[in-house]
């Protein structure tokens, strides 16, 4: 009995990453011919260009789901700071550029918090409109036109350069993934944002300031998505309201991939950021085998429909 479910426990926790390697093998061997193969560093850069933008996004909602909450407005944060980026850029220069994108991922955060911690409205209602919100101020003060940015040390440093051939994009992953990992793991932030979404009941006896704790998880999300949509208007040189459109879907299906409990008190910053590649791994591989758009839509589904299935499963059993 016991070796049963230090099986189950084995698995639940080393999935993604089992799964990862497996992916990999059965992609490399069966997309060997097509092009020049699934391995060919032009295609693995590709990937990791893809997915760097959703992993940064997967780390503010790991620790958004981590403490029971969830952010659905970070799609609108990303395409509203791509725009006030580049206006402020084109008008001020490099630095305002990138602290009033900040800042907008800042200020939405703090509403979605003060709405969630204070206000009492359900994170979901609460982060669904102010992503209606935020999606409609975005098409509203752009008209729906891009917003070039022409700053050319702007669009190398914050995504579309490369240094020695690796993408910038990849260093920032990098960076964030692991400074989120830590504080996470090692910090007291960390071990209260999992006492909040485990039982926040308990982590308030246990003196753990629960309204504040949810308010800074959604305020670090909000940073984070504003973050992601710098990175973004970098890496097409230019704002657009539609930059991060729906991706709230891509980081949420990452996060629980990588082991994140859609019902809080159990968090991986590491296995999002592995999620996020996964996935983008898959919908590389499946442009490859030749599915069309509808194709890929119909098995990303049922992977995530697959991923909360075992994870609901997984706890269940713990």
């Amino acid at each position: 009995m016991k070796t049963k479910i230090s099986a189950r426990k084995f698995l639940s926790k080393y999935m993604i990453y089992l799964a990862f390697v497996a992916l990999l093998i059965v992609f490399s061997l069966t997309l060997r011919n097509v092009g020049n193969g699934f391995l060919d560093m032009g295609n693995v850069w590709n990937i990791i260009r893809q997915t760097a933008l959703i992993a940064i996004l997967g780390v503010g909602m790991t620790y958004a789901l981590g403490a029971g909450q969830i952010d659905l407005s970070v799609g609108s944060v990303v395409g509203l700071t791509s725009l006030v980026t580049a206006w402020t850029v084109q008008a001020a220069g490099l630095i305002p550029g990138v602290l009033a994108g900040l800042a907008v991922g800042a200020v939405v955060g703090a509403i979605n918090g003060a709405l969630i911690a204070w206000v009492k409205i359900p994170p979901f209602i609460a982060t669904l409109g102010t992503q209606i919100l935020f999606a409609g101020v975005s098409r509203t003060v752009s008209g729906l036109k891009s917003v070039p940015i022409t700053n050319t040390t702007f669009n190398f440093v914050f995504g579309g350069g490369d240094f020695g051939g690796v993408p910038v994009l990849l260093l920032w992953m990098v960076v964030i993934v692991v400074v989120g990992q830590l504080f996470l793991r090692k910090r007291p932030f960390g071990r209260q944002v999992i006492s909040v979404g485990g039982n926040p009941k308990a982590a308030l006896y246990s003196g753990v300031r629960v309204k504040l704790t949810i308010f800074k998880v959604m305020l670090l999300s909000g940073v984070l998505a504003s973050l992601a949509g710098i990175l973004w208007a970098g890496r097409f040189g230019g704002g657009r309201y539609s930059l991060g459109e729906a991706e709230e879907a891509s980081a949420i299906a990452a996060t629980v991939l990588g082991g994140t409990s859609i019902n809080g008190g159990k968090a991986s910053v590491a296995g999002a950021c592995v999620g996020a590649v996964m996935l983008g791994m898959i919908n590389n591989a499946l442009v490859m085998y030749g599915l069309d758009v509808y194709q890929q839509m119909v098995v990303r589904g049922l992977i995530i429909l697959a991923a909360v299935a075992f994870t609901v499963n997984a706890e269940k059993d713990a």
